[in-house]
Order: structure tokens, then sequence, then C-alpha cells
């Protein structure tokens, strides 16, 4: 297949693109290099540092002999991004040029316009290319579990069957969005299935857990591949969090009780979950919605397993529980529906099959290093 990868140059987008060019496909990267600038701004950096693009893409076709084309630009930019699609003639697009970060989200109300308009307007141009120049590619968008917040109900995949007044109806899972980021994410839904339902293009939108883990197969071949480890308190997942504290012997700070419990997932079934996707496209006209993770936990469970696996290695960890500073239950109802992708892949759930993640001992490689 000929595929599209928006924000290609960032943690999921990256992995992704090695991932499915290893598999055989055309693949080409669309970046502006906004993340790595987010970096400068907020005075962090990847514990892993990366390379820069075109160093990457050279490295790989190295490696490989495959080649990964390359289109720098700004999704926001229409005539950029419709000349892209008018030019590759993808059958996939997969979006990931989006900012990702609810704390950045809400820093201040310039951080908080930004994300919408970045995001909102990214992906509006992005349907309205696709509608003009390409409007048989499938559509795979990430989104994000945090869209449906924690209802006191099993959270269904994307829809669920209401009835009321003696009438019954398939209709969009309800939303209630923790930050001005998820919100985006909520508008970029809304927007895919009025664009499917008036125009009749085929998207799945991928509500994506909290992804962890740095290596994949493809990332492991060189240390010039190799991928983000965002711990810092903006960009970093709370379990990249734990481990950055765990290692210089600070306090696992978990917020309020830590009953915040969310879904999680290994970057190498990300990567899975893109290709079963782009393998069994929507059909025309339909808005698909999957929840993609693999296990759940809450934050105190998270704390609890990195310091076990800390003691395990000779280190002594504390968990400390700090004032929680954000609006949020510490302690929720939390059950997410996630079959549609396993019963999609082949061998069912084979891709989810691998020994849990976070016992004691295991260690996270990174090529080139001890």
């Amino acid at each position: 297949m000929r595929i599209i990868v928006l924000g290609g140059d960032g943690y999921c987008g990256w992995a992704t693109a090695l991932y499915l060019s290893r598999k055989g496909h055309s693949i080409a990267i669309v970046d502006n290099f906004v993340r790595r600038q987010w970096d400068h701004e907020l005075g962090a950096q990847t514990l892993t540092p990366i390379r820069p693009l075109s160093e990457r893409v050279r490295a790989w076709h190295k490696l490989t002999g495959k080649t990964i084309d390359t289109f720098v630009g700004d999704v926001q930019d229409y005539d950029f991004l419709s000349s892209v699609i008018e030019e590759y003639e993808p059958e996939a697009v997969i979006h990931f040029a989006e900012q990702r970060s609810a704390p950045y989200s809400m820093i201040d109300r310039k951080h908080a316009v930004f994300t919408q308009v970045n995001n909102v307007v990214g992906t509006l141009n992005l349907l309205f290319a696709l509608a003009e120049f390409q409007p048989a590619c499938h559509l795979i968008k990430l989104g994000t579990m945090g869209e449906y917040g924690t209802p006191n109900i099993d959270i269904e995949e994307g829809y669920i069957t209401v009835e009321h007044n003696g009438r019954k109806d398939l209709l969009p899972f309800p939303k209630q969005p923790g930050s001005f980021y998820h919100l985006s994410k909520v508008h970029d839904s809304h927007n895919m299935m009025f664009a499917c339902k008036a125009w009749g293009l085929r998207a799945t939108d991928l509500n994506q857990g909290i992804v962890y883990g740095t290596l994949t197969e493809e990332v492991a071949l060189d240390e010039a591949l190799i991928n983000r480890f965002d711990y810092d308190e903006i960009f970093g997942t709370v379990l990249n969090r734990f481990c950055a504290q765990a290692a210089i012997g600070h306090p696992l700070t978990v917020y309020g009780a830590g009953g915040q419990t969310r879904g999680f997932l290994d970057i190498r079934d990300t990567v899975r979950c893109i290709e079963i996707a782009c393998l069994n496209p929507a059909g025309r006209g339909e808005c698909r919605v999957y929840n993609q993770f693999t296990e759940q936990f809450s934050v105190l469970q998270l704390a609890q397993l990195t310091a076990a696996a800390a003691k395990h290695l000779g280190l002594k960890v504390e968990i400390d529980h700090l004032p929680d500073p954000r609006v949020e239950a510490e302690e929720h109802y939390y059950n997410a529906k996630h079959s549609k992708l396993i019963d999609m892949g082949p061998g069912a759930a084979s891709p989810f099959q691998r020994p849990h993640r976070f016992t004691p001992g295991h260690r996270f490689a990174i090529p080139g290093k001890n």
C-alpha cells in the first residue's frame, strides 16, 4: 500500500513508519518538527536523544534498503497538505500530527488555543484534502481513550445503543473529556463522523490508551533509529516518570489516592494495531471507532509495580502521595471494551498475548547501551 504517516517524526509516528516500511509498504512521512521545538520551549528533552529526521531516514535506508519519502510542512497549511495528498495518492493516511499532551493544553489560554486550532484545523484540512483529491483513501486517525472520561458505566467502542421513550438508536458514546487537548480530540471525532456521512469518506478512529516502551524490532536495529523517552511533567507519561524517579532515588509521586485508572499498551502493539486497521479498511461512508489498549492500571498500581521492579534491581523506592492538582476523580469505576481490533487480527488475540511487561527484573534495553 501507499501510506502517508502524518507526524511521522514523533513517538508513535516514527515507530509506525518503520514497521510498515519493513512490511513492504511505500511510506511517506509528513512533519513540521514542532514536537522538537516544544522541548526547547519547555526546557526538556527526551532521555534517549533522537537524530534529525533526515539522518534517521538515511540510516533506515542503509540498514534495510527501503526508502521513506519525507515532506516537511504543516497540516494547518491546506495548500501544502492537499498538494502532498494529490502528489502521493495514498491508499491510507495515518494521522498522528497533533499536539498530544493534556498538560500542555492546560498551561494557559495561549496553549489551549494553540492545541485546539492545531488539532481541529489540521484534521479538517485533511478531511477536505481527502474529499477533493483522494476520496477512496482510508483515514486512520489517532484518537484517545481520554475522550470518554471516567463514566460510571462500561465504555463501549465508540457507539452505544440508547433506548429513550420507547425508541432505540445507535449513538456516539457520551464524551466527558478532562482537558482542552481531549476536547480537541472529541471535536476531531465529530468532524470525521460528519465527513464520512456527508462525503462518503472512510475512517477509523483509534481511541488509544497510554503507550509505553521505546523499542520495536525496527527501532532496535540501530541506535540512529532510537525513539523518544519523555519523562518530564508535560509530555512524559506517568510510567516513564515513575521509572525515571526510581532510577534517581526520588519518591514516586502519586496524585491523591492513586485510583485514577487508564488503558495502556506497548508501542509494539500500537504499530500492530495500525497495521490491522490498514489491512482492513473501513467502508465508504463508514466512521468506525476502536478502543486501542491491552491492559488497565491505576496510577497506584503502576507505582507499586515500578517499586517492585526497582527493589529487584537493588534500588530502594518509596511512594509519596501528593495533593492532586487536577480536577479529576481519584477513585472511580473504569471498564472499557477493546475487542474489535483483537477480533480483526490474524490469530485473533495474537498481538496481545505477550507476558506481562512489568514483572520485576524486566529490563528496558537501549541499542548500544547496557
